[in-house]
């Protein structure tokens, strides 16, 4: 088992950051269409998540399953392809790439310190790997930025990527507040016209990092010496987990994750994150970024503190609850077979109906993820994985989750309304 994770293991953000990087989390100005907020797919309420398998992005109205797909010229034009992440602990240094196939993650390729998808167009100056990321949805058509034609933003997208960064900023910094408060943030901003994506981003950054810090669950205190931290159940349950049940093989190290990329086999379905030159519905998973073919299919390991409150699970939000990706876990070839489509949480589209399930109709495709496989069946009783996930949700935090540092502001410098 791992020493217990603390303050120690977090990178230091600026708290006067943070508080900026609340009202920009919450505010839809940095969306193209200012119709969606960095808060919409990732929600307090909904364990900074939003509790779809696939996300509605720009174009979608509502929050969390309540969301719907648009009506009229405004209705989404495709599904998020992948499951929008929780984003507890992304502030703990030993994280070194992020997205569920590591497009991002620290390194020389770039002068800028990052590998991304902007490669060399990326800007310098990101306080971490968290703020690096956070410039990218609203650069997404189907996320933040919007349709071609709609707005400037997705204008300025198609053109090439960062040339919509200098364009938010404005947007902004000519909001009066909000060029106040960047030039009380941060130290080299003198003036209002200084602020750049870069700032937005360090912001953005500080308030995640700081807002959903989680160290204080019961298998926390376990780990600090409190055996009465777990009852009988999480402490069978975790004697499994490090045990015969072979999880901690993937979910190691103090944020039980081992960083790196599995094929765990889950039921495909959705638009998938195609490559430009994928003939069919698919999503290679880490093969997109390394174009190796032992890497096909391999997703990253997710981090698990308050996974009881980040529902649904794996890459593409596949299983609703915490047993059914136990069991698949336990047995991934025998639940791929009984896998039912109406098990995932997809809002209605029906105009996207035809491209939801298509991959199930492509027998090669199909043939081939079965290829991938790197989990093997381990025989176990019903017993034993209800104790597995009473271990699962004693990773859920106490007061780090019930009252964090910043909250829900009760309004933002744009004047746009705010998700709740």
């Amino acid at each position: 088992m791992p020493a217990p994770l603390g303050p120690e293991d977090f990178l230091a953000f600026d708290r006067r950051q943070a508080a900026l990087g609340q009202l920009l989390f919450y505010d839809k100005i940095l969306s193209g269409n200012r119709n969606i907020a960095c808060a919409t797919c990732h929600h307090p309420t909904l364990g900074t998540g939003d509790r779809l398998s696939l996300g509605i992005g720009e174009g979608g109205e509502g929050l969390g399953q309540r969301r719907s797909a648009g009506l009229g010229g405004n209705r989404i034009r495709k599904r998020i392809p992948r499951n929008a992440p929780g984003l507890w602990n992304l502030g703990a240094k030993e994280i070194r790439t992020l997205f569920h196939d590591g497009r991002l993650s620290i390194a020389e390729t770039y002068e800028n310190g990052f590998n991304s998808p902007a490669e060399e167009w990326l800007p310098q100056g990101f306080n971490s790997l968290l703020a690096a990321q956070a410039v990218f949805p609203v650069t997404a058509q189907f996320e933040m930025a919007g349709n071609p034609k709609e707005n400037e933003i997705a204008g300025a997208i198609h053109d090439r990527i960062d040339s919509a960064w200098p364009i938010l900023a404005k947007r902004v910094r000519v909001i009066p507040e909000y060029g106040r408060l960047f030039v009380s943030a941060f130290d080299h901003v003198k003036r209002p016209e200084d602020v750049t994506i870069v700032e937005i981003a360090n912001a953005l950054a500080a308030f995640q990092a700081i807002e959903w810090q989680s160290h204080d669950s019961p298998f926390d205190r376990f780990l600090s010496g409190d055996e009465s931290a777990l009852n009988a159940s999480g402490k069978r349950g975790l004697e499994l987990f490090y045990g015969k049940a072979g999880c901690a093989r993937c979910h190691t190290g103090k944020l039980l994750s081992d960083q790196k990329f599995h094929a765990l086999g889950l039921p495909p379905f959705g638009p998938g994150r195609t490559r430009l030159h994928d003939p069919m519905v698919r999503d290679v998973g880490v093969m997109g970024e390394t174009d190796l073919l032992e890497d096909a299919y391999r997703f990253r390991t997710p981090m698990l503190r308050n996974v009881e409150l980040t529902a649904p699970y794996g890459h593409n939000g596949a299983y609703p609850t915490l047993e059914g990706i136990v069991r698949h876990h336990l047995d991934p070839d025998g639940m791929l077979k009984t896998w039912r489509p109406e098990t995932a949480r997809l809002p209605e589209a029906p105009w996207l109906a035809g491209i939801d399930f298509m991959v199930w109709k492509d027998p090669r495709e199909m043939a081939r993820q079965a290829l991938f496989r790197d989990i093997a069946p381990t025989a176990v009783s019903d017993l034993e994985i209800s104790d597995l996930v009473a271990f699962l949700r004693a990773l859920t935090g106490t007061s780090s989750v019930t009252a964090p540092p910043f909250g829900i502001p009760d309004a933002v410098p744009s004047g746009l309304p705010i998700d709740r």
